[in-house]
Order: structure tokens, then sequence, then C-alpha cells
């Protein structure tokens, strides 16, 4: 068994997908090595942070000092309500304008190609132009257009990317959901309408296949808004504790990924 491959899959959340920052500093603490990733939405993100070695620390604390003047670029109401040209340029600054074959492992960006339906997967190309797609929320950002093709939020049709990751290589998964089992937000503005829709339709596509991992996350999340991105350090401490609380089936897993357990 030794030699098998461990792949991540980090879930589509706004800004609860920053609990995906604690998960990875657990996994870290507790000798995980990862040699793959495939994130939707937010998960994308932060995958190509991690991918790019970068303290993910560091960047939760520079987004939490973000205003969302820095990052919401408003627009006339026409197919988003945010340009999302802010947001691209930060992604291009923090991940140094690389390319994503250019990441120290491999990386899978998932977005939706809104006319056709389908998946659309990134595994080369601007990262930042790959994100900017996947974390395009239909209805709040305008989507991203990538070579013709019109790509709105990976998590519309892959919420948690495990099957992408397995098509990396991966021999063993580890899914981190972000989505809440049942929101607590409360609905106060348009963004919460839409960010709910979306939440309860990628919970329904959900329900009809289940998260095929060997081991499944789920940071208690759910009373965090879509857009609040100050509460980086809570969300980024749920995702810690959750992944702790999978300690032993991860160790496990392990066990099996070096080769010393013949059990599956």
């Amino acid at each position: 068994m030794g030699g098998q491959k461990l792949g991540v899959a980090l879930g589509a959340g706004g800004a609860r997908g920053l609990a995906h920052i604690g998960v990875l500093q657990a996994l870290k603490e507790m000798d995980v090595k990862i040699d793959c990733i495939a994130g939707s939405s937010i998960g994308s993100m932060i995958a190509a942070f991690y991918g790019n070695k970068m303290d993910l620390r560091m960047v939760g604390k520079f987004l939490a000092s973000l205003n969302r003047k820095h990052w919401l670029d408003l627009c006339v109401p026409g197919l988003g309500l945010v340009t999302g040209d802010k947001f691209k340029e930060i992604v291009k600054l923090l991940t140094h304008n690389k390319n994503i074959e250019d990441l120290s492992i491999p990386i899978a960006i998932v977005a939706t190609d809104l006319e056709k339906g389908e998946r659309v997967v990134f595994l080369k190309g601007p990262i930042y132009q790959a994100v900017r797609a996947s974390c395009s929320i239909p209805g709040i950002f305008v989507p991203e257009k990538v070579n013709g093709n019109i790509l709105v939020d990976g998590g519309v049709i892959d919420r948690v990317p495990t099957s992408v990751v397995k098509d990396l290589g991966a021999d063993y998964t580890i899914a981190v959901d972000v989505a809440p089992k049942k929101s607590e937000v409360k609905i106060s503005t348009m963004f919460d309408v839409i960010a709910q829709t979306i939440d309860i339709l990628e919970a329904e596509i959900l329900k009809l296949r289940l998260l095929d991992a060997d081991v499944v996350i789920q940071p208690k999340v759910g009373h965090i808004g879509i857009a609040s991105f100050d509460k980086v350090e809570e969300c980024i401490e749920s995702g810690y504790i959750a992944a702790y609380e999978k300690e032993q089936q991860i160790i496990s897993l392990l066990k099996n990924k070096r080769g010393d357990s013949n059990e599956l």
C-alpha cells in the first residue's frame, strides 16, 4: 500500500470557507502529506494559496484586514452586482501571478459552465482567472468569461469536488464541507437571499450523491454569513477543531497510505 496518494477536496461556502485554513493547519500538525487538492469556490482560492506555499494564517489576517470596498466593486445590476475585478486582482497579487501548473502540488479548480450546465475543471492557466470563475456566485458576481464560455461558481455543480481530486490521482480522500447543515444566518440583505438560495440548491444536489470520501470534515460555521470576512479567526478555529474531531479516522487513513496496515 506504500506510495498511495492522499487528496483533499475543499468545498464551496463563501467566507465560511476560511475554515479550510484551520483544517489544513491541523492536517499539517498531524503530519499529513497532501499530494493533491481540488477546490470549488472559496475552496479553490484556499487550495491555490496552499499550493503556492503561503502562510495561510497570514493570508487569513490579510483578508480580515480588508474592508468590503477593497474587494467588492459594485456595478449597475446586469449579469451580477459585483464586477469581481478587485477580487481578481487580490488573488493575482497573493498568488504572484502564477499559473496553476506552477504550484507545488497538482491543484484542480472547479467552475460551472452556465450555458452548457457542465463542470469545468482548470488544471493549468492563470490562477487568478480560474479562482475568479470558481468564486462567481450567481446573481452576486458577474460571471467570468474564459475562452468564450460563461463561468460561474463551482459549487453550483460540484460543491465538494471529491471526484475531481480522485481524477488527480488520489487513492484516499479527505473532504471538507463548510456549507451549513442548517443555516442560522439572518436574512437581511439581497446578498443573503441569493446566498441562502444557492446554499439550499447545492444541499439538495449533494443529497443525490453522498460525499465519496474516506474522511468528511464539517466545520460548524452555519451561523456565519457568506460575506462575513470579519469572522476569519472564528472560521479558522472551527476548521481546526473539526479536523481534530476526525483525528482517529485520519490516523487510520495515514496508516493505510503509508502501508502500515492491510486494512482499508
